[in-house]
Order: C-alpha cells, then sequence, then structure tokens
C-alpha cells in the first residue's frame, strides 16, 4: 500500500479551508453587487412599480410627494407594503391627478436617467359621473377598506370577491383613502361597471355592478 505524506495532505487541508471560504465569500458579494447594480439601473417608465422605484431610489420618495402631495401617504408603512407594491406610476399619476408623462420626467431628471426618451402611455379613464344604473336602495353591501389597510391587508381580493357574488340589480360600495386605480384597472378589465365619488378628507367611495 502507497504511504500518503501526512505534511502533504494537511498542508492540502489548510489551503482547502483557506479557499473555499473565500471562495463563497466571493460568489455571494458578487451575486449582491449584481443585484445592486440591477437595481440602480432600473430605467423609470409609466409600468414601473412606485415601490420597486422607491427601493432603487430611495431619494424621489420626496421628488413624488412634491410632485403630488397625495402621495404623502406612502410615508405610512403598511400602505407601502401594500398598494405601492401593485401600483404603477402610470396609475399612481392618476390618483396625483398629473400627466403621467411629466412625472415620469421629472423622476428620471431627479437621478440623471435620459428625460427625452419615448415615453409610452395608457389611456385609462375612470367614470366620475353619477350612471343610470346607480340606486342607493340597490347597495347590497359595503366595505370600508381604510380597516383592511391599516390592518396590514391588501383589499383587492375581498373586493373582487365581494363583486362577484353580486345579484344582476345589486350594488357594492367600497370606501377607500385614495383612488385604488390597480383595482379598477382589474375590474374595467373584468368588465365590472364603476362609479367613483371623491368624498371628504382626499378619501373615496366606489360604487360596483357586474
Amino acid at each position: 500500500m502507497k504511504k500518503v505524506n501526512i505534511w502533504v495532505l494537511w498542508k492540502y487541508l489548510r489551503i482547502y479551508q483557506k479557499t473555499v471560504p473565500w471562495k463563497a465569500k466571493g460568489e455571494y458579494y458578487h451575486i449582491l453587487m449584481k443585484k445592486n447594480k440591477d437595481m440602480q439601473e432600473l430605467i423609470i417608465t409609466p409600468k414601473t412599480k412606485v415601490a420597486e422605484m422607491l427601493d432603487a431610489y430611495p431619494q424621489l420618495e420626496e421628488t413624488l410627494i412634491e410632485i403630488a402631495p397625495q402621495f404623502k401617504k406612502l410615508k405610512n408603512p403598511i400602505l407601502r407594503k401594500t398598494i405601492a407594491r401593485v401600483t404603477s406610476l402610470s396609475q399612481a399619476a392618476i390618483v396625483g391627478g398629473v400627466k403621467v408623462e411629466e412625472m415620469v420626467s421629472k423622476l428620471r431628471a431627479e437621478i440623471g436617467q435620459n428625460t427625452t426618451a419615448a415615453i409610452e402611455t395608457e389611456n385609462t379613464t375612470y367614470n366620475l359621473e353619477k350612471p343610470d344604473w346607480y340606486n342607493e336602495s340597490s347597495i347590497a353591501d359595503t366595505l370600508d377598506t381604510r380597516e383592511m389597510l391599516n390592518a396590514g391587508e391588501h383589499p383587492v381580493h375581498e373586493v373582487l370577491s365581494s363583486i362577484k357574488k353580486l345579484e344582476d340589480n345589486e350594488i357594492l360600495k367600497v370606501i377607500f383613502p385614495f383612488i385604488p386605480a390597480p383595482l379598477l384597472d382589474k375590474t374595467i378589465s373584468l368588465q365590472y361597471k364603476h362609479w367613483l365619488v371623491e368624498i371628504d378628507g382626499g378619501e373615496y367611495t366606489l360604487y360596483f355592478k357586474k
């Protein structure tokens, strides 16, 4: 049997112990750097989610509030974790009552991105006029999403589920602390009818009908 040189074996074990951890750390560091680079290279477009943008460029929070004071509500960590993660800048522009092109251009300018690049927009309109189908006596249920949001819950699924349960002539009333653009876009895609009404304090009531 061939003898093993204990000194050589010990030497290789020492090399292995020194190199493997550093290699693993190096790979982990590379992954973290790549992720950070990808985040910092996020190009702002109307389709960019608000939370995604603020994760990559935290300094834009104040710019967003400057564009539309309604976005002060994003300082609420609960709203930031729920609504901001599903709301695009295009939808946020509707909430703030500003043109999405102007919003995106200003946000890009703040971080040195190209402001002359084309900005593709989607033409979405919400019904603000009292519809013929509305009748207060037809309201079958009322949801107050303020309580859900304060509890850290996202109301979209519950609202959609409640709409599905409506009979032909029934109406669902929903109270929101802001314009729920993502939810409205979803209901429009499902061909549900809606009526958006602004109430005191910058809050809104939505009426839905199948």
